[in-house]
């Protein structure tokens, strides 16, 4: 479950002399991120960008001084585009434009924007910002116009809407949780995704589906518990859906494919653990027979979700 040591990276100007800090910097942003443009003081510039992937979506931390952050046309045409980015600045306010639209956020707000177009960032008094780099064919997979929810906030005081429930969810996203996730990544990822469609409101306009539809899920999930990879285009397939219809109707409902794999693996692993009639098999073969082939990853997937471990399960 967590990322190599090699996933993990690191831009620092502490290593870099004063007058050389400002233009490695923004080399550092282009290279961690996307092409952009910096300016800061260039006399007193610091900041350290730290990057690691969970799975398909990438986990940033940027701490630095003062400064305004461009994404300009000759930066979109280097071709590195396919990509949206969720941000929350923790600690201080700052100013966000893109496509016609401003935005002032503040702490612990989060917003959208897309790569595919110039956007500008103004930190005042500095970021201290987790930003989340959303491959775009990931996103449109929860989302369908990305473009209609830039520089709009999901306020973290949003009482009305879902903008409270993804702030709250987003600001703990750290590296440090990235490197050692206590929840498998797609689990984590499908969460994000799902609360984005609903803080965006694009689950309130799901592809047509039975009422029945968590239920034939859940009957395709328990056919196909053993397999180990065990993904949402396999299951859409049963059903005669897409993946990004099945993936925006869960949502709209409140679930995510991950989650629901694993209270059903769970819910198996339950039952065969407090069979008598299977007491004689041992965690670990219970543990593969329902898709989770690491025994020590089984037995804390019990201890989370069970509350005990398997042995604690087994009739006595």
């Amino acid at each position: 479950m967590s990322a190599r040591p090699d996933t993990v990276r690191r831009w620092s100007t502490d290593a870099v002399p004063a007058a050389q800090r400002l233009d490695y910097w923004a080399g550092a942003i282009s290279e961690g991120f996307l092409a952009m443009e910096a300016s800061g003081d260039p006399r007193h510039f610091q900041g350290e960008l730290l990057s690691v992937p969970l799975g398909p979506v990438g986990v940033n931390w940027v701490r630095a001084s003062a400064q305004q952050v461009w994404r300009t046309p000759r930066g979109i045409a280097r071709g590195d585009g396919r990509w949206a980015f969720l941000l929350g600045n923790q600690d201080t306010a700052w100013r966000v434009r893109q496509d016609g639209r401003e935005a002032l956020m503040r702490p612990g707000d989060f917003v959208l924007v897309d790569a595919r177009r110039p956007y500008s960032f103004d930190f005042s008094d500095g970021p201290s910002t987790v930003s989340l780099a959303l491959p775009l064919d990931w996103l449109l997979r929860w989302v369908d116009e990305p473009q209609a929810h830039t520089a709009q906030p999901f306020r973290r005081d949003d009482g009305a809407g879902w903008g409270a429930a993804l702030s709250a969810f987003a600001r703990p996203w750290r590296p440090d949780l990235a490197s050692a996730p206590p929840l498998p990544a797609e689990l984590l990822t499908d969460q994000l995704g799902a609360l984005l469609a609903l803080a965006c409101g694009s689950a309130s306009r799901p592809a047509p589906m039975a009422d029945d539809t968590l239920a034939r899920v859940r009957a395709a999930l328990r056919q196909r518990l053993a397999e180990p990879g065990l993904s949402a285009s396999t299951i859409a397939a049963d059903l005669g859906r897409s993946v990004r219809s099945l993936h925006r109707a869960l949502a709209a409902r409140g679930q995510t494919f991950a989650a629901l794999l694993l209270a059903e693996r769970m819910a198996q692993a339950q039952q065969m653990l407090g069979s008598r009639a299977l007491q004689q098999l041992a965690v670990a073969e219970i543990g593969r027979r329902v898709g989770l082939l690491d025994p020590s990853h089984f037995a804390r997937l019990c201890r989370r979700h069970l509350g005990q471990p398997p042995s604690a399960l087994r009739p006595r």
